[in-house]
Formats: structure tokens, sequence, C-alpha cells
């Protein structure tokens, strides 16, 4: 895993593997007694809501633009924060439902390495459905 380019509050505490970033998450969630709150609906809602926080800070802007945000700053900031609060409840939810993340990504990953082999899918934004379709 991959630490952001941002700076940390907290620096120095690295979380680079699932589990670590899960116990670290569970730590937070309990000590505020908010697992009550955190069913497969609100989880899922909460994620939506975060994307949606994440897209609202590419609205209206051109790719020059953005890019330019993204290079550093407050703009950055706030894009690392939607992202990690996306993850946070995604870990949360896969916590929740027992699903194995590191898993459920190599058996999806294997399942798109099927649906879009290179020779079809290399330099092409098609759907699997379209890749015969030259």
């Amino acid at each position: 895993m991959k630490k952001s380019s941002t700076t940390s509050h907290n620096a120095g505490n690295t979380l680079d593997t699932w589990q670590a970033l899960l116990d670290a998450t569970r730590r937070f969630r309990d000590a505020r007694d908010w697992s009550q709150f955190h069913t497969p609906k609100n989880l899922a809602a909460a994620i939506a809501i975060e994307a949606a926080e994440l897209q609202e800070q590419f609205l209206w802007k051109t790719d020059k633009e953005i890019a330019q945000n993204l290079k550093s700053g407050p703009k950055r900031d706030a894009v690392v924060e939607e992202v990690a609060d996306i993850f946070l409840f995604a870990l949360l939810l896969a916590d929740r439902l027992e699903i194995d993340v590191g898993q459920a990504i190599a058996d999806k990953l294997a399942a798109n390495e099927q649906k879009y082999p290179v020779a079809l899918a290399r330099g092409n934004a098609r759907k699997y459905t379209e890749l015969g379709d030259q």
C-alpha cells in the first residue's frame, strides 16, 4: 500500500497492510461506540456520499485545472481526505460483511483478467461485452 504524499497528522504511523488498516479503524470506531450505527445500509450510503464529495472536487474543472489542483496544497488535501473516507467506510463494510478484502480483490482481478484479455483490451475503454466488436 502506498503512503499519501501529503503531510500526515500521524507521521510515522504508516498503515501498510489490510490488517493494520482494519485494526486502526476498528480501534477508532470502537472507542466512540459507533459500531451500532455501522449497518451495511448505512456504510453503503456513507461510501456513496463520500464518493459524491470526491466527485465534487473535480466538478466543472478542466483536466488542466485538476492536474494543477492535485500537485499540492489544500485542494489536493481535500481529495486525499475524500479518498481516505471512501476507503475507511469500504473497509468497515467489508469487515461487517466478513469479506476478506485481499482475497476479494485478488478474485476480482482474476475475473477481470478473463473479461479483459490484454490482446483485446489494451488501449481502449470498451466494456468487456464490446471487446469483440472491432
